[in-house]
């Protein structure tokens, strides 16, 4: 793989002009795509194979026109002070309200509140609902909008109006300077790391091109996809990470290259070869974690999945070829590593490295020994320091993480409703009104379905089933039985005592169908529990159901492809344990902050709850290729000096000599970057820019960092242990550049002696 990178960058570099013509018109045709394409909303709801979604789609069956899966409004009054809604002005308010909301095309019904006992006791309080055709993202504007221009107009009389419900959604902002912040972030490490302007710009370049195009083409599928605003933030987020990233190590490495004499188009092969040849197989770890996803079998995180992974592939693709390419351009403004003088002085220093310079550094390697010509640098000295002191370290680290890990133990999962946004939406305002009028748990009504098709007394036997859930514990208010008009299918409304994202809520929900077996058994009938609470509680289960088959399916892939690259069994099994750290870690901050509250303030946490249930599955996917991401780049770096005769030990130090700086460099930009969109918003786009943000610090500063030299250094050559007939059957991938050493044997005199030429 080495020698046919280290050709495609040759390649690049020489052709440099038809390379960026591509690029160009590829992020020209997304553009034009992304504008001509009608615009979508967020991505459809549904949960295959759950007890909620079969439901629902029985009740699509049962009730045709009624849109068991449509919107639902709720727009809720409160009387001024010393008043009540009984009031004859109030009342009259309300009732024009309800006529105005009926009037619209994508309405099925409208309810009075005076008529169905929508009035609070205390009589301060009412509401009235609203039911439409289609979902709430799918509903036009024009639906949305008379939605909101009614309780304008109500509040105008002087009643305090809020309208919730998934009809109206809660508008977020992007966050957009967190994000500016991150990329300025960014700026400056690469200008610090890549050692000018000119060089630090070029992955700023090519990953706003790389999200560029993926964002666009994201943009252009949305609606025949049903891609939803999330997806796109999401592969935004994780495609200017990486492709930040990629590029870094791609010129970094084009730098050392320089440093070792080599010309432009020559030092773009090689470092197209070698840290070409990591990209890749990093970039492949990160895709098969997305869309892994898939085998969770949600359609929403199956479509987040492959957009990221998509983004992702774009990202390889463009390190691989434009960044050669721009190195072309960019010439002689970016510098060898380690030269800060003047160009001049530069270019003669350049010219005079003569052959018995690089026969003392060739020989400061050889025989296992590292002696480096100039000062050990602070990777070097951190390297030394672990390897003197592994089992501390090692204890350190381990148990630090894992203290940081606990609270994971006190994980509560659910997906955010009304009552997780901000109190200065008016969905918040109207979730609080609602409880403080009719209690908790009206917020999340239960819908039992009674499917009585074929028994002999339908409505008797939906009676009794209304009153079994009556004497259950939790419950308010049970609904008489709503039968279709084949009379074969009835729904019953149940309102629990507690809020929808409580643990007694979910008690509930079990204990209603836990009676399924026992009214089958006796009727024949079939009882299903739906609705949103009980669809939240569905998808949650679903998720802590695939997991362990997620985490198995994902660590095993990575774990042979990770064979493949360092061709080793205990590298990549101590790289996968390594990961479980960091990523248990950051989900114990997550349940910390988002949870518990600490720290709330400081990151703008305004209400506290159980953690979104696709959080978990989701950080585990896009943590795990990370991580990879940094094991990939730092011990590719160890093997290689270990496979060109240096000790165990001294290619440890080796590989944070020429890697350690960079890979930092690149935690911190991915960290700026998943920080700047904790300032969203939205709840779920905080919690990952948080949750990423965390882990990758948890992962590249403690795990790999610390964690990987300490457990390389007790374990000394066994680390590198292959069995022989597994070393016979694995493909040699040839990932340290093995194949590009031929390149230098066959350019030399055949008397020369042969210096080891480390790349």
């Amino acid at each position: 793989m080495a020698t046919f990178l280290y050709k495609l960058g040759r390649l690049a570099f020489r052709r440099r002009h038809f390379v960026a013509l591509i690029w160009v018109a590829l992020l020209t045709l997304a553009g034009v795509g992304a504008a001509s394409a009608p615009a979508a909303g967020t991505t459809s709801f549904s949960i295959p194979g759950t007890e909620a979604q079969k439901a629902f789609d029985l009740l699509e069956q049962r009730f045709p026109g009624a849109s068991a899966d449509g919107a639902t409004g709720r727009m809720v009054f409160k009387a001024p002070e010393g008043q009540k809604m009984t009031d004859a002005a109030n009342k009259a308010t309300v009732e024009k309200t309800v006529r105005q909301l009926g009037d619209g095309s994508e309405v099925v019904s409208v309810t009075d509140p005076f008529t169905t006992n929508a009035v609070s006791k205390d009589g301060t309080v009412a509401y009235t609902s609203v039911k439409y055709t289609l979902p709430g993202m799918e509903l036009a504007d024009a639906t949305k909008n008379s939605l909101e221009k009614a309780g304008d107009q109500a509040r105008a009389t002087g009643l305090t109006v809020d309208v919730g419900g998934d009809a109206l959604q809660a508008e977020s902002e992007p966050g957009a300077i967190g994000e500016a912040v991150g990329i300025a972030i960014a700026a400056v490490v690469l200008v610090i790391t890549l050692g000018s302007l000119v060089a630090a710009g070029l992955p700023l370049l090519t990953a706003i091109i790389g999200v560029g195009i993926a964002g666009a083409t994201i943009t252009s599928l949305a609606n025949a996809l049903d891609l939803g605003d999330s997806t796109s933030t999401l592969a935004l987020m994780i495609g200017l990470a990486v492709g930040i990233d990629y590029a870094l190590f791609i010129v970094s490495r084009y730098r050392g290259e320089l440093a070792d004499g080599r010309d432009r188009e020559e030092a773009a092969g090689r470092a197209t070869g070698t840290a070409g040849s990591a990209v890749v197989f990093a970039g492949l770890t990160v895709v098969i974690a997305l869309a892994g996803l898939a085998v969770v079998n949600v359609p929403m995180l199956t479509k987040m999945g492959l957009a990221a992974s998509g983004t992702v592939v774009v990202a390889v693709l463009i390190a691989l070829t434009l960044i050669p390419a721009l190195l072309g351009y960019a010439g002689r403004k970016v510098q060898p590593a380690g030269q800060k003088k003047s160009k001049k002085a530069k270019k003669n220093e350049n010219e005079n490295k003569n052959k018995d310079e690089r026969e003392r550094e060739s020989e400061s390697r050889t025989n296992g020994q590292v002696k480096p010509v100039a000062g050990p640098n602070m990777g070097t000295r951190w390297a030394r320091f672990v390897i003197r002191r592994p089992v501390a370290v090692l204890m350190f680290s381990v148990l630090g993480l894992g203290a940081i890990a606990l609270p994971v133990t006190q994980l509560e999962l659910g997906l955010p409703d009304d009552g997780s946004q901000p109190t200065s939406t008016t969905q918040r305002r109207a979730y609080d009104l609602l409880s403080e009028g009719f209690g908790p748990g009206f917020n999340g009504p239960l819908m039992v379905v009674y499917d009585a098709q074929g028994t002999a007394d339908p409505q008797a036997g939906a009676d009794k089933l209304a009153d079994s859930i009556k004497g259950l514990k939790d419950v308010v208010t049970v609904t008489p039985a709503a039968f279709n008009k084949a009379g074969d299918t009835a729904t019953i409304t149940v309102i629990p005592a507690s809020k929808p994202s409580s643990a007694q809520t979910e008690n509930l929900v079990h204990a209603i169908r836990d009676q399924s077996a026992d009214v089958k058994a006796e009727t024949g009938a079939t009882v299903l529990v739906t609705g949103t609470t009980a669809m939240n509680i569905d998808f949650s289960q679903k998720l802590n159901d695939a997991l362990i088959p997620y985490l198995g399916l994902v660590v095993g892939l990575a774990f042979l492809l990770l064979i493949l690259v360092f061709r080793s069994i205990l590298v990549p099994l101590k790289a996968a344990l390594g990961f479980l750290l960091s990523v248990l870690a950051a989900l114990g901050a997550v349940v910390a902050v988002f949870q518990w509250g600490w720290l709330g303030g400081l990151l703008g946490v305004e209400e506290t709850g159980p953690i979104m249930s696709m959080v978990p599955i989701f950080m585990v996917g896009v943590v795990f290729g990370l991580a990879m991401d940094y094991e990939v780049f730092l011990v590719t770096r160890m093997r290689e000096a270990y496979v060109h005769g240096e000790s165990p030990s001294n290619a440890v130090v080796t590989g944070f000599k020429h890697s350690a700086r960079v890979v930092v460099a690149a935690a911190i930009i991915m960290m700026a970057v998943f920080g700047g969109f904790i300032s969203s918003s939205e709840s779920m786009i905080k919690l990952f820019g948080f949750g990423l943000a965390i882990a990758v610090f948890f992962d590249a500063f403690v795990v790999r960092m610390a964690i990987v030299p300490a457990v390389l250094a007790l374990l000394g050559k066994r680390a590198w242990w292959l069995p022989k007939w597994l070393d016979r059957v694995l493909p040699n991938v040839d990932v340290e550049g093995e194949g590009l050493r031929t390149l230098d044997d066959d350019s030399r005199p055949k008397d020369e002696d042969r210096e080891l030429v480390r790349v």
